[in-house]
Formats: structure tokens, sequence, C-alpha cells
């Protein structure tokens, strides 16, 4: 599976779980219809029960959010042996490889996120493989569609010549019980002489 078919999956795997983003359904003042969102709600409020039945405060729970962020930009700092390219005036001092961070977003500006060569004729590729993919689907669909009409004058071959074979089994049944009749008046008259 290529990037491009991950990325177009992943998009329409979000899109038919938007319905469940709960945070964008409060902020569109969405009706609690859904129900995803009043059990959501629900357990949301157990959880809020359960908090305050513990004795923890607001203030401790964003205390506890912000603790986890630090434990996060701890994790970021610790070294993992490899090289990150690039330049950037964070540095850690504690990194005995002298692996920089890069942390800033200046750099994601539109120039950043312009097609390069290699995407552009990565992008070409794939349009390529796809177009042959479907010319490919086309002549099999077009095969298919030749054996369905083929199917089709066979079966109905067929039903014309069933109340043939019924015809000649019934003659055939016929003419057996007549030469059955004639051998046993034959052999009938050949004792009589």
């Amino acid at each position: 599976m290529s990037l491009i078919d991950i990325l177009f999956r992943v998009d329409e795997i979000c899109k038919k779980y938007d319905k469940y983003d709960v945070d964008k359904l409060r902020e569109l003042n969405a009706a609690g219809d859904d129900p995803f969102t009043r059990l959501y709600d629900t357990i949301d409020s157990e959880i809020e029960t359960a908090i305050r039945a513990k004795g923890i405060t607001k203030e401790d729970m964003v205390a506890r959010s912000d603790l986890a962020i630090a434990i996060g930009e701890k994790i970021q700092l610790i070294p993992d042996g490899s090289n990150v390219g690039g330049s950037s005036d964070k540095a850690t001092t504690s990194n005995p490889n002298h692996i920089k961070f890069d942390l800033q977003e200046a750099h994601l500006t539109d120039e950043f996120f312009q097609e390069s060569e290699e995407s552009s004729q990565f992008r070409q590729e794939y349009e390529m493989r796809k177009l042959k993919q479907d010319e490919g689907l086309d002549v099999i669909s077009e095969g298919l569609e030749t054996l369905k009409n083929l199917a089709h004058d066979m079966n109905e071959e067929l039903d014309k010549q069933v109340p043939l074979i019924d015809e000649i089994d019934t003659k055939v049944d016929k003419a057996r019980s007549d030469l059955r009749n004639t051998n046993v008046r034959l052999k009938h008259t050949l004792h009589q002489v």
C-alpha cells in the first residue's frame, strides 16, 4: 500500500468518524440525539463525579496536565542516537551527542509545503499506474460482460433443448417397450414352431 493510498484511507476514516468528535459537536451546539454523544456525556460526567469524590480540584487537574506535557518534553530531550538534520538555535545542553531538535514552527511556511520535483514525479507515476490499473479493470469488465452474454446464450439454448431431449427420451422408452413386446412375441412364435 503506497503512502498516497494510506493518506486517502486515513482521510476517509477521519470523515467517517467525524460524527464522533464530541468537541466539534459541542462547538456546533448539536442536539444530543446521537447515542454516542449521550454515552460520552454520561461517562464524562461520571469521571467528573469520581474526580470530585477523590478530592482532586480543577487546579490539580491542570497541574497534572502540565506535568504530562513536561514529561513529554523531557522524553523529547532524551538522546536516541540518531542524527537529526537541519540547523536550529535550540540544542540541548545535556545532550552528549549534540543532537539538535528543531522545535521552531517558523520554517513551516508555504514554501515548505511546495511540491518538489521528486514528489511531482511520484504523483505522475502514481497517476500513470492508476490509469493503467483502470484500463486493466476495463478489459476485465469487458471480458466478464462477454462471459455473461455467453452464459446467457448457453442457458437459452439449454432451455430450448430440454423439451427436445424429453421428447427423445419418451420415444426411446416407447421404442424399447415395442422391442420387448416384439421379442416376447418372437420367442413365443419360435416355441410354437
